[in-house]
């Protein structure tokens, strides 16, 4: 790709949702490689709706990513933690669980960890 470039989460390349309908990550591939929106509904948790998908014991991803709604609390492999709501920044190394907290949806942008992210 060279030159403007247009793409939208409205029409992506890949959709890959989570397990029980717990929400889904919507892919658009650029140069540099794969950008995802991420929507967690209520309930969502990594350890009960994308382990069965990876296949390990913790997310194994590492993230780079903004909040744009909702909250996650995410806990580390070697118990550090922390919860990003929205106009956060994050960054997450591999080997940590996650889930949304309250009623509300929590959707991210993530721009480093997505390309095996829950992918089946």
């Amino acid at each position: 790709m060279s030159g403007l470039v247009r793409k939208s989460f409205e029409d992506p390349e890949e959709v890959r949702p989570f397990e029980e309908g717990a929400g889904e990550v919507r892919l658009v591939n650029l140069d540099g490689g794969p950008v995802g929106r991420a929507v967690f509904r209520p309930g969502w948790q990594w350890s009960k709706h994308v382990k069965p998908i990876a296949g390990t014991d913790s997310c194994q991803a590492s993230h780079m990513g903004y909040v744009i709604s909702g909250r996650m609390r995410i806990v580390m492999d070697d118990s550090q933690a922390d919860e990003f709501g929205p106009g956060d920044f994050m960054i997450c190394p591999p080997g940590h669980d996650a889930w949304v907290l309250g009623d509300e949806p929590c959707v991210v942008i993530d721009w480093q960890g997505v390309a095996d992210y829950a992918k089946r």
